[in-house]
């Protein structure tokens, strides 16, 4: 139940999220890199029963992270 009001309350909320698949593909990289990202605390996401979702402007502060001045 608890994930629903989650899921409801970020479709409310007007922002953008993507899934780590979309995030895999947009970055050519595989899924479980992204995973691991989020397990090691460097890219936010939520959890909604087994998938993740990352908000865009979480992911791109984690690409601001990782740019090369």
């Amino acid at each position: 139940m608890r994930d629903v009001n989650m899921v409801q309350s970020m479709k409310k909320s007007n922002k953008e999220f993507y899934t780590a698949q979309e995030l895999a593909d947009k970055l050519s990289l595989n899924v479980m890199t992204i995973y691991r990202y989020i397990d090691r605390g460097t890219l936010k996401a939520y959890k909604i029963g087994k998938e993740f979702r990352i908000e865009k402007d979480e992911f791109e502060k984690f690409l601001n992270k990782a740019k090369i001045k």
